[in-house]
């Protein structure tokens, strides 16, 4: 679902899901899907859908909570897209070093790789959110 904020002219879109595992390929689907809407599309495009997957596997492997579903957003501002995954946990994402043949924990550092900026902040009433900016060609 693609919404336009009538106070904002960014482009934005939004979706929960429920904290499982076959939710990553959800979000991968619908992210490709928005922003192909909005015409993104090639290795930056590629970037997003990364990012997000990234990030909404984090949500389902580290802050699942009984009941408790987590958001994607997208907001598209300019060349510069703002990705933003909140779960109901307030636990800080955390980089790890993982060892050569850890097969996980490289989740935070490909995001930081592929996006302009990163970080986190508390939600209100609960939870947190992870965000990473990510530039798009013109």
């Amino acid at each position: 679902m693609i919404n336009e904020n009538p106070q904002v002219d960014a482009p934005m879109w939004k979706m929960l899901f429920t904290p499982y595992a076959k939710s990553v390929y959800l979000v991968r689907a619908q992210v490709a899907k928005a922003l192909a809407a909005w015409g993104c599309c090639g290795e930056a495009a590629d970037d997003v859908v990364l990012i997000c997957s990234e990030l909404a596997a984090n949500a389902v492997q580290h802050a699942r909570t009984p009941g408790r579903l987590f958001m994607v957003r997208l907001t598209l501002r300019g060349r510069e897209c703002l990705v933003e995954v909140s779960d109901a946990t307030r636990v800080p994402p955390r980089r790890v070093a993982p060892g050569p043949e850890d097969e996980q924990g490289r989740g935070l550092q490909l995001v930081a790789a592929l996006a302009e900026c990163t970080g986190h902040h508390d939600r209100d009433p609960l939870g947190k959110t992870v965000w990473a900016r990510v530039l798009l060609p013109d």
